[in-house]
């Protein structure tokens, strides 16, 4: 394979799952969800499989990568692994239940 060649991902490959936090349940209520999805996948791969999988529509998606740092834990250093985290927005009257998956 090229180095060139993108990887076509499935939908359930994109979004790893969802991040359930106190800031991110007090935004379902202006209807932005955060979800930790895969390094390489992009804004647009993202939509998509939000759409796919949850059948609402997307009318934003804010993405950002938490790079991983070194930690010690027990005397033994070790690096924890980049995440990308996304903030999805959904159009006016959408709602999404992540708990359900549905």
């Amino acid at each position: 394979m090229k180095k060139s060649q993108k990887i076509q991902f499935r939908d359930y490959d994109v979004i790893r799952y969802p991040l359930m936090t106190e800031k991110s349940n007090l935004l379902t209520e202006k209807s932005q969800y955060f979800f930790e999805v895969d390094l390489t996948a992009t804004k647009t791969e993202i939509k998509q499989a939000v759409e796919n999988l949850f059948k609402v529509k997307v009318r934003s998606v804010n993405t950002l990568i938490r790079k991983g740092k070194q930690k010690v834990f027990k005397g033994r250093r070790g690096f924890r692994s980049d995440v990308k985290k996304a903030m999805v927005c959904l159009e006016e009257g959408q709602k999404l239940d992540i708990t359900t998956g549905v």
